[in-house]
């Protein structure tokens, strides 16, 4: 009896035991790659002595020793969250096509289509993404041809890991639509993100029959996460509005709260990593992203529970970092096979880069002072300098790295400038030019980078009449008076914001099919050492008064 006891009480532990074990699924992901494969110096750690990350390399070496982990209760899944391209040598020039090979060497498991993927004409992004030996997912891109979901994406797939069957719904921001060039995108249209999803998460759980819901978005949560979701909702996730006002698409951290069945939502698009995930207080959906220019790569591991098939937890792989492991090259030795495609792959993109092409005399910074930068006021310096136009602007998020003091070459411009984007000027009166102006303070808007001109506005004053001092050329001025204004093709487009650009008659358009980043390189050719400074050319000053002649 005793034998029997003992049998029995040992049988009921080892259950206990194995009920308990839980089952393990890493999600190895990367967002906003933009071309980051290759090896680069980490100056976001250290400007002057950065330390070097291995690229896609490191990821290679990480990636590996993730799959290793795997067992009969543990699996994985490499996932990426858009933008693959669009920003290093190695990407943009060859259009993706070096990244896409890239993924799939190492094995991906499937991507989703982010904004950037359309700064390349539909054509050639199909030519790319044709290449992929994964699947392209998006939900809410629709062809305005045949009403129906592209045949190069899908909006979801269904996978099995450990007996569990696993949703993977992807998802597209519609601010691509107020971010693309409209040639690229004349075909597509960007359907509601939240109705999307919504209809897609029912037919994942409800058709699919599927244990675990992932979205695979190109959206991310907002800056300062708690304050922004304590102006939607109350602190049990209680919507504060009936109505959604904002002109811009849904965010992850809305879309976690209002579609409901989302077990985590691997997002990216904000360029901000968050070390542990971000839960939703009502839906309890799990948000998580990583940084950009694949200088880290996210791993989380599910917690799932075997016999309820859900989630229960998880866990990351460090204390600071949490989910976002950074490629330190010394730390992460780049995959020798994988290492040696991609170094092939940027030795033919970035012939002639290092060549020195001037010197900055001042580190240019991309910190903002209000809405100038010393690298942004030196772009539009440039720009207004290569075209001889009266007065330039630029879009705030049009730059996109710094330059340090010392010898500048084509790479560091390109870094600055990795966007193929034009210069074009046109011909206006002052009262239209400032029009624009107003409505880039509108609301809060931030501005512009401008040259050319002084402006000083208050934020305090009504829209549309915040601007109290304008002059250009040095001179006040003028609503009647005919201005050169420099600009780039896809501001001219309505972007950044700027509808209006599209009402000016092509007959007043120059298009000098003299790309902006080359213009940069003939600015600091022709004016090293460059020393930039942060000056009176934009200024907030809200106790300002209208000068003289504002009140014409």
């Amino acid at each position: 009896m005793k034998r029997i006891i003992l049998f029995l009480t040992t049988l009921v532990l080892l259950c206990t035991i194995a009920k308990a074990e839980e089952l393990r699924l890493d999600l190895i992901f990367s967002n906003d790659m933009h071309g980051g494969i290759d090896r680069s110096e980490a100056t976001f750690i250290n400007p002057d002595f950065p330390p070097l990350l291995g690229g896609g390399g490191s990821a290679a070496t990480l990636i590996k020793h993730i799959r290793s982990l795997a067992n009969d209760r543990r699996d994985n899944l490499l996932l990426d969250a858009g933008d693959i391209f669009q920003g290093r040598p190695v990407g943009t020039i060859t259009n993706g096509k070096a990244v896409v090979e890239f993924m799939n060497a190492i094995g991906y498991d499937a991507m989703t289509i982010g904004n950037h993927e359309y700064d390349i004409p539909e054509e050639k992004l199909i030519e790319t993404l044709q290449l992929a030996q994964f699947p392209i997912l998006s939900c809410n891109i629709i062809d305005k041809r045949t009403g129906e979901i592209p045949s190069y994406i899908q909006p979801y797939i269904v996978v099995e890991r450990l007996g569990l069957k696993i949703g993977i719904l992807g998802f597209t921001t519609t601010d691509t639509e107020k971010m693309s060039f409209p040639e690229n995108i004349k075909n597509v249209k960007f359907l509601s993100e939240k109705e999307a999803i919504d209809k897609y998460v029912k037919i994942l759980r409800n058709q699919e029959k599927v244990d675990i819901v992932i979205v695979l978005g190109h959206a991310g949560l907002p800056y300062d996460i708690v304050p922004t979701y304590l102006t939607r909702y109350d602190a049990q996730g209680n919507p504060l509005y009936n109505e959604r006002y904002a002109v811009w698409g849904y965010d992850a951290q809305e879309i976690a709260r209002e579609v409901e069945g989302i077990d985590i939502f691997i997002g990216g698009h904000m360029h901000k990593g968050i070390p542990t995930p971000w839960i939703d207080p009502y839906t309890h959906t799990m948000v998580i992203q990583g940084y950009a220019y694949g200088s880290n790569l996210g791993w989380i591991t599910l917690k799932i529970d075997p016999e309820t098939k859900t989630v229960t937890g998880y866990e990351v792989p460090a204390i600071r970092e949490g989910s976002m492991v950074t490629l330190f090259e010394d730390e992460f030795i780049p995959d020798e096979e994988i290492g040696e495609m991609i170094a092939e792959q940027v030795a033919i993109a970035e012939e002639g880069m290092d060549e020195v092409v001037g010197y900055a005399g001042v580190y240019l910074s991309r910190t903002n002072v209000d809405a100038q930068s010393l690298i942004g006021n030196t772009i539009v310096d440039a720009m207004r300098t290569e075209v001889g136009a009266d007065f330039a602007f630029l879009n705030l998020g049009g730059v996109r790295a710094d330059i340090k003091a010392g010898p500048v070459t084509y790479r560091d411009i390109f870094q600055v400038m990795p966007f193929d984007n034009m210069i074009v000027s046109f011909r206006c009166n002052g009262e239209f030019l400032r029009r624009i102006i107003e409505t880039r303070v509108e609301g809060s808007r931030h501005g512009l980078i401008i040259s050319g001109g002084k402006i000083v506005y208050s934020k305090k004053r009504e829209n549309f009449d915040r601007v109290t001092h304008f002059e250009i050329g040095g001179e006040p001025w003028n609503p009647n008076k005919i201005y050169t204004v420099a600009t780039t093709d896809f501001i001219m487009q309505g972007n950044a914001g700027l509808t209006m650009l599209i009402q000016v008659p092509q007959e007043d358009i120059i298009y000098h099919q003299i790309n902006l980043r080359d213009a940069i390189v003939h600015y600091f050719q022709k004016n090293s050492p460059i020393m930039t400074k942060i000056d009176d050319r934009w200024v907030r000053r809200d106790n300002a008064k209208p000068s003289a002649e504002m009140l014409q």
